[in-house]
């Protein structure tokens, strides 16, 4: 595998801490975090005047003791993990929350950082569960209250202009990241899968701005990186939150390469651009969101997630799908059996994982690994 180089230290060191310093060097310039857990809020949006999105994540999270008390075992870990870390006032610097209401899970955190916290900007973006013209409009009237409330309670500037820059600076921060994922294809590719995920979380976690230098950067030292030849498969991860890159990394260390993803916080969909010729930047948003591979909370979008995990094995070359699942989490657990079916009917070699939030049971995961690449032949 590639030697770790000085600017992926940089990117390491981001995702040690859910408020990174390059977090506290735009609140100490006078801007505004508002925190996200949802790929259904459009980063976009928070990226106008003085805002800037962070994504929720809680690396090194040891346990959810307090988030215990007030919910139940039966809530997924990623749930738990973010009330601790709230708890714990790990997430001191955020001055706004926008929730999705995806699951029920993601609904009862909501309420519990209302009645625990009483955060002063909480807000429940209400995103439709079906595609069509009526919800696009349901969509667009959404966003448009969500950018009213923020211009009110924060005082910041989200006028059509300055919406619009701020989708510009979202589609330059894409179009890199999407560059470095287009290295992925390449037979040698010069970086790892799991080096990638901790470029696309750092980034999330921060203020694009900031660390686009340092995506840029990267992207020059890849250009004269050695391509990676020694691996036994090439591997595509599909699910939902992925946070840890350290569970990719114990993929790879069996001999599998992680060219493609398709999970929340992954490249396939999250880093597409927005259309900035429109006269509506709302409904720009909306459309946008709406072009994503959706996730398993839209009803009647089965068959477009399949055939885009379809498409990304046929362009990447995949060789096997790994298949990533939070324990109790309603929505991709039912998901997953006929997406299970439909690959192998399709000749698609695939591995179902269940895990905790929290990386564990690292023995067991490296033996699935490491016999999921045997059985094919690998």
């Amino acid at each position: 595998m590639a030697t770790t180089g000085k600017t992926m230290k940089v990117f390491e060191e981001l995702l040690e801490n859910p408020q990174n310093r390059l977090v506290e060097e735009a609140v100490q310039n006078g801007r505004i975090p508002i925190a996200y857990s949802c790929s259904y809020v459009p980063e976009a949006l928070l990226m106008a005047d003085k805002l800037f999105p962070v994504r929720l994540h809680t690396p090194g999270i040891a346990g959810t003791e307090i988030a215990d008390n007030y919910l139940s075992s039966l809530v997924c870990s990623y749930t738990r993990s973010l009330l601790e870390f709230t708890m714990d006032e790990r997430f001191d610097q955020i001055r706004g929350w926008i929730f999705v209401p995806a699951c029920i899970h993601m609904q009862r955190l909501y309420d519990n950082l209302t009645y625990l916290k009483h955060p002063t900007f909480n807000h429940i973006l209400d995103v439709p569960r079906k595609v069509n013209n009526d919800t696009l409009i349901w969509m667009v009237e959404e966003l448009k209250m969500l950018a009213d409330k923020l211009a009110d309670h924060f005082s910041v500037d989200m006028s059509d202009a300055s919406l619009k820059k701020a989708m510009q600076d979202w589609n330059i921060f894409a179009g890199v990241i999407q560059s470095i994922g287009e290295l992925r294809k390449k037979p040698h590719p010069p970086v790892t899968g799991t080096e990638f995920h901790q470029i696309v979380m750092a980034a999330l976690a921060s203020p694009k701005d900031l660390i686009l230098p340092y995506i840029f950067d990267l992207k020059k030292e890849l250009g004269e990186r050695e391509g990676i030849s020694k691996y036994r498969a090439r591997l595509m991860v599909v699910g939902g939150h992925l946070h840890d890159p350290e569970f990719i990394r114990i993929i790879e260390s069996q001999g599998g390469l992680v060219v493609a993803d398709r999970f929340c916080t992954g490249t396939i969909p999250g880093f597409k651009s927005i259309d900035v010729n429109g006269g509506n930047p709302y409904k720009a948003l909306a459309e946008y969101t709406f072009s994503k591979t959706l996730c398993p909370r839209m009803m009647e979008e089965f068959d477009r997630r399949l055939s885009t995990i379809i498409d990304t094995v046929k362009e990447y070359k995949v060789d096997g799908v790994v298949l990533e699942i939070i324990k109790f989490c309603d929505l991709w657990g039912v998901d997953a059996m006929p997406l299970v079916t439909a690959l192998r009917e399709k000749g698609i070699p695939v591995l179902k994982l269940e895990r905790e939030y929290r990386l564990g049971s690292e023995g067991q995961l490296r033996t699935r690994v490491q016999a999921f690449i045997e059985s094919m032949g690998k």
